[in-house]
């Protein structure tokens, strides 16, 4: 089967294919961040800092569904477009439909486990017993009730992406999160009665994902006679190597989320430490610090399939500038974000919630953190570019370095020295050395490619 999408990947100018590709990725990705950021403005409505720091605690049980996505997602989305790359079609088609049924069934064992575990688990994320009612409400409807549809919907638009079809991809994201803003006041403020904002928010964000699922159903029948994707009726056997590739990228790729949320899980509990209020007050400013993440990590996404592919093509002059070229655009915004950032602090934090103590510290924990996003964007074009190019295990080892080595010593250890101002300011230190060693180790790698 010849593919459509091959001359966008093999022909078109580098900056207009990036575009093509990046543009509608970062497009969905904002949206999905629009959607995040609603919750917490909604739920911040109440002005009690409870309900803002319980749905910061189950964010954070959130993120592991995205981990558990992207094993699918990445792994089987690099694989895929790797495979068309070399002419191997009729593998690609396998190993996509292999990476939806075995989304849906860890999916299922994920949510099963969560229901099981759900007291201790949110416990040891640091709820207190003000805000462990609230945070399980929201983890039961988005991660227990939604956890299969939610991973799906995240999973398959990536596998659209790889596929080409960038735009399609992003208007399912789209769909799924413009509604969950439009559902969260309905079901918080109109239909559940005062107190249950935060089930309200929960039970927001499950059907929009479960509305999201239904569009990408449609869309993977409707283009399975134009590319490799569909629907699978069966869990597809796959060749051993194949299966090695897809979980040595994806896991990776699924890990680094899990460490993403350990140093979470840190930063939650040490911020409680000093009161429910600093902990509410962090969990807004790690939501605003999403807009330039997004943005970067859409361009990355973007990336990735052009990168991809060209490597299994053997092309790797135009795999070289797909990856310079959004190294540039990443860098140039997120420095514009942190100037705006360090500016703004006030009243965007403001926007958020009006108790006042709150909006003192999130001021200061933007204004120290938002220095890093820079150095940030560098780490994760690096490991992005390594999923790309299957090197699964550097990815991995770039995510240990990082989350492990750098972010949690240093904000512990700086955080005993000089308490709430060394946790502050840890950030920007751990990416800045990240950022040297990581890029180090990308030029070795790049130019022995």
């Amino acid at each position: 089967m010849i593919m459509e999408k091959n001359r966008l990947f093999e022909q078109e100018k580098p900056s207009k294919a990036l575009a093509v590709m990046a543009l509608p990725t970062i497009a969905s990705q904002i949206i999905v961040l629009v959607y995040n950021l609603a919750d917490t403005w909604f739920i911040g409505r109440t002005n009690n800092p409870y309900m803002v720091g319980a749905s910061s605690l189950a964010l954070t049980v959130y993120l592991a569904v995205t981990a558990l996505a992207n094993v699918f997602g990445v792994g089987g989305g690099s694989l895929m477009v790797r495979l068309i790359g070399e002419k191997r079609e009729e593998d690609a088609r396998r190993v996509a439909s292999y990476t939806v049924a075995a989304a849906a069934i860890s999916a299922l064992g994920f949510s099963l486990l969560v229901l099981i575990a759900m007291d201790p688990l949110l416990k040891l994320l640091g709820a207190s017993s003000n805000t462990l009612p609230y945070a399980k409400q929201y983890v039961l409807t988005t991660t227990v009730l939604g956890g299969v549809p939610t991973i799906l919907a995240m999973a398959m638009p990536q596998l659209m992406r790889n596929a080409g079809f960038s735009k399609e991809a992003g208007v399912g994201v789209g769909i799924g999160s413009l509604l969950n803003v439009l559902l969260d006041p309905l079901f918080m403020f109109v239909l559940l009665p005062k107190g249950s904002e935060v089930l309200g928010a929960g039970i927001a964000t499950m059907l929009s994902n479960v509305c999201s699922l239904v569009y990408f159903i449609f869309m993977f029948r409707r283009l399975r006679d134009k590319t490799v994707l569909s629907i699978p009726r069966r869990i597809e056997k796959i060749g051993r190597e194949q299966k090695q590739s897809l979980y040595s990228v994806g896991i990776p790729a699924a890990f680094a989320i899990f460490l993403f949320d350990l140093v979470t899980i840190v930063i939650n509990r040490l911020t409680a430490s000093y009161g429910d209020t600093a902990l509410a007050a962090m969990g807004i400013v790690l939501k605003l610090e999403r807009i330039p993440i997004q943005v970067g990590l859409g361009v990355c996404l973007g990336m990735v399939p052009l990168v991809a592919y060209n490597y299994g093509a053997g092309n790797r002059t135009r795999m070289r500038q797909f990856t310079s070229l959004a190294r540039t655009v990443i860098l140039g915004f997120s420095c514009i974000c942190a100037v705006l950032f360090w500016i703004f602090a006030q009243p965007l934090v403001s926007a958020f919630i009006a108790n006042g103590e709150t909006v003192e510290q999130g001021v200061l924990f933007l204004r120290g953190r938002c220095l890093s996003l820079p150095f940030m964007m560098i780490g994760y074009h690096i490991v992005n570019y390594m999923n790309a190019v299957d090197k699964g295990k550097v990815s991995f080892l770039l995510a240990v370095l990082r989350h492990i080595v750098l972010i949690i010593p240093i904000m512990i250890g700086m955080n005993l020295i000089w308490g709430l101002n060394g946790l502050i300011w840890s950030q920007l230190v751990a990416d800045f050395l990240n950022a040297v060693i990581a890029f180090i180790i990308f030029r070795r790698i790049d130019s022995n490619i």
